[in-house]
């Protein structure tokens, strides 16, 4: 992937009805709100119980040191000026199945088809950007996410087994989905 050109602290994704960028500060109070919902913390491996510090952080320090060393993208997923969930491209550079595509979305922004156009904006501007390819894992008893990479355009390719770590010490099977430039 061919970053030479792209400032990713200020690059913007857009598709026709979403801005897919960079979080501010004022976005704080959405992620710690949509972060407290059961289904985005069962999925996605954050802090629980989910602080306002642990958004301030995410929001105002982590997001934007991996966007200064080019290994990822969060982004706030903003419909009509609201931040209604976060996403992003991750591992630039530094995973042989090339960068991976992530998302959640708040519970009242569900149903709307955002989470699919949301992966396939991204994966159409990383494959964009020169990416090998791009992939996307959803754990197997997650066929909500599965089904959006789906409609997004991304093909399974299998099972990654023991490949998600629980909170419990467990461990859990991925469904692995890809998609190349030349899908």
């Amino acid at each position: 992937m061919e970053l030479r050109g792209i400032d990713l602290t200020t690059e913007v994704v857009r598709t026709d009805r979403l801005a897919l960028r960079p979080f501010r500060e004022d976005d704080v109070e959405a992620v710690l709100a949509g972060c407290q919902d059961p289904d985005v913390q069962r999925w996605i491996n954050i802090p629980v119980p989910y602080t306002r510090a642990d958004a301030l952080a995410y929001v105002l320090e982590d997001s934007p040191a991996e966007r200064r060393a080019g290994t990822g993208t969060n982004l706030a997923i903003e419909v009509d000026g609201v931040v209604v969930g976060s996403t992003g491209v991750h591992r630039i550079g530094q995973h042989p199945m090339g960068p991976e595509i992530g998302y959640w979305l708040a519970p009242s922004a569900r149903g709307r088809g955002y989470a699919a156009e949301t992966t396939h904006a991204l994966a159409e501007w990383a494959l964009g950007l020169g990416a090998h390819r791009v992939y996307l894992v959803a754990d197997v008893r997650n066929a909500g996410s599965q089904a959006v990479a789906r409609r997004a355009g991304l093909t399974q390719e299998g099972v990654l087994r023991s490949y998600l770590a629980y909170r419990d010490g467990s461990r859990g099977d991925a469904a692995v989905f890809s998609r190349l430039p030349t899908d």
